[in-house]
């Protein structure tokens, strides 16, 4: 595995999860890998199996090749949050399509759980997102173009988080442009002006949070909590990411006081 040619002030986790479906409300983690580099290149490994306490789909099996029987005797995400919680302190987090589904699904697996562990202190690195911005393709196909190998053992969390780590060190290696500083990669990977991970709630150009969906889409979240209260229940009762009713509800805290 190649050393890391980046400048880090505090650990980089890269992370891969397997995961029942693409629903971020309704899918659950079925595996998760997490590889941990510390400045001066110190490597430490976090993988487990978890048992999603749903069915695994047929369609989800075909992907990943992890079973029902596979994961009977596998923790809950509940049992190894704490310990995953403890393994993640202190770092900023990397992976391969993350900041659109791998960070929302965990997120929400986290607040179930009940955990409290707060991403926005922390810088995202999504590699897709560079490589879609240099050279738009997929996962085995950045492997290739990038380190000249084919990717063995594609859709095991492992082997998909290991990948993603070397992608990144050619990456750096290949665009000279790229600042070796974690704040500015994840600022360069990030592609939105999301408040919460879905994309329900985001930061309009001065800063404030705004409805990007529904009859509100483009007011300001604080108007309509205050015109249309029960707007606020109407979203903590429905269908939505629990993260993005954390969100809400701390904009409501911070407007309103309750």
């Amino acid at each position: 595995m190649p050393e890391m040619n980046l400048s880090l002030k505090r650990p980089l986790a890269f992370f891969d999860l397997e995961t029942t479906g693409i629903s971020i409300s309704t899918d659950r983690i079925i595996e998760i890998s997490v590889l941990k580099i510390h400045p001066g290149g110190k490597k430490e490994w976090f993988c487990s199996r978890v048992n999603p306490g749903i069915p695994v789909p047929p369609h989800a099996t075909e992907v990943h090749g992890i079973t029902d029987e596979d994961l009977k005797d596998a923790p809950s995400f509940k049992e190894i949050a704490a310990n995953l919680a403890s393994f993640l302190e202190g770092t900023d987090l990397a992976g391969y399509n993350a900041g659109r589904f791998d960070i929302p699904l965990l997120a929400e697996e986290f607040l179930r759980a009940g955990v409290d562990f707060d991403f926005r202190r922390r810088n995202f690195i999504d590699v897709q997102v560079i490589f879609q911005k240099k050279e738009p393709r997929t996962l085995s196909a950045a492997y290739r173009f990038y380190c000249g190998r084919e990717l063995e053992d594609a859709h095991s969390s492992q082997a998909d988080t290991e990948a993603t780590y070397e992608i990144l060190q050619a990456q750096l290696e290949r665009y000279t442009d790229l600042e070796r500083s974690v704040n500015k990669l994840s600022e360069y990977s990030s592609f939105t002006n999301n408040a919460d991970f879905a994309g329900r709630i985001v930061y309009d150009e001065e800063g404030r949070e705004v409805f990007n969906f529904g009859k509100y889409k483009g007011r300001l979240v604080e108007e309509v909590l205050r015109t249309d209260p029960s707007y606020y229940s109407w979203m903590m009762n429905g269908d939505f990411p629990l993260y993005t009713k954390k969100v809400l509800t701390e904009i409501r805290i911070r407007h309103f006081g309750k």
